[in-house]
């Protein structure tokens, strides 16, 4: 197997991963799906287009677009174990942004549409970047 690949795929950590993967992947998969479909109590592509643009991320469709398919497809990825450095690698962006044009001005706590919860994800994102996607995963099985 190419070198590139191996790298990718393989991973150092064990089963405890699996569990955080699998939960960060749902929740990516929930703020996706309102983004996207407007399921949750979400706005769809529209509002959150609309939202975008209203606070200087343009094009506001597009960006939705993409923010949202990174969350849902990235964690549905993260579900299954299936190329989850790369997926972790697009939704530890994606938190880098969101903390930075919405939240960081909040200050750090959740209640007052703070910071914590993105950080929160980017940490758990970078964890499964780094470890990789855990012995019980497509990726794993792949690998070997």
């Amino acid at each position: 197997m190419n070198t590139f690949i191996q790298s990718v795929l393989s991973s150092r950590a064990g089963y405890g991963i699996t569990v955080l993967r699998i939960l960060i992947g749902i929740t990516f998969v929930a703020h996706g799906g309102q983004k996207l479909f407007g399921l949750f109590g979400g706005y769809g592509l529209e509002g959150t287009g609309q939202w975008m643009e209203s606070i200087g991320l343009t094009p506001g469709y597009f960006l939705a677009l993409l923010t949202g398919a990174t969350e849902f497809f990235g964690g549905l990825a993260l579900i299954i174990g299936l190329l989850a450095r790369p997926a972790a690698a697009a939704l530890a962006f994606a938190m880098v942004v969101a903390i930075f044009s919405v939240h960081i001005s909040n200050g750090f706590f959740l209640s007052n549409n703070g910071y914590e919860f993105g950080l929160a994800l980017l940490a758990a994102s970078l964890a499964i970047l780094i470890e990789g996607a855990g012995k019980l995963s497509v990726d794993n099985a792949i690998a070997h």
